[in-house]
């Protein structure tokens, strides 16, 4: 633990994060506090994509796509809630970033870095997987070709809690 009681509290809130809207607050609260800024109204969709993308922010929309394909993978490899957590934290993170306006690719993987840093400290798996991307966790997972047949997009219900919606 770092001594920093708003850090301790990112982190515990992360490791308890039970589904999706949970784990995106604390994306929106931790660049509250790290960057000053807030976009409300997201929506997020889950779809198989390829494993090298692990999300993307369609510019223009509240949308932030997620690759459920991928999140599955990792938690099959790895039975740590928390890790996984971690893992849709900064898939999360990066796409929020770019629907608040920041569409660079390096400037968004550094701000990562910085936002994780910022709220949950060094040694934090949030942290590391910042610094490291999020494939590390797969670095010991065998990735061969996926046989399963793609499935129709799924949209998260209650996301976003919000009383403001776009249509």
């Amino acid at each position: 633990m770092s001594g920093n009681p708003e850090a301790e509290n990112f982190r515990r809130r992360l490791d308890d994060a039970k589904n999706y809207g949970e784990v995106w607050q604390i994306v929106k609260d931790t660049v509250q506090s790290s960057l000053g800024t807030r976009r409300n109204s997201m929506m997020l969709f889950l779809d198989d994509l390829p494993l090298q993308l692990g999300a993307y922010y369609p510019v223009g929309t509240n949308n932030i796509v997620l690759n459920r394909a991928l999140v599955e993978i990792v938690e099959a490899a790895v039975s740590s809630k928390p890790t996984v957590n971690a893992l849709v934290y900064n898939l999360l993170l990066h796409e929020y970033l770019h629907a608040l306006g920041d569409y660079s690719e390096a400037g968004v993987r550094n701000r990562v870095v910085d936002v994780a840093q910022k709220c949950f400290g060094d040694g934090y798996i949030a942290t590391v997987v910042a610094r490291k991307s999020p494939w590390v966790l797969l670095k010991d997972v065998p990735l061969g070709p996926r046989l399963a047949p793609k499935r129709v997009m799924q949209i998260v219900k209650d996301f976003e809690k919000t009383s403001r919606y776009i249509v």
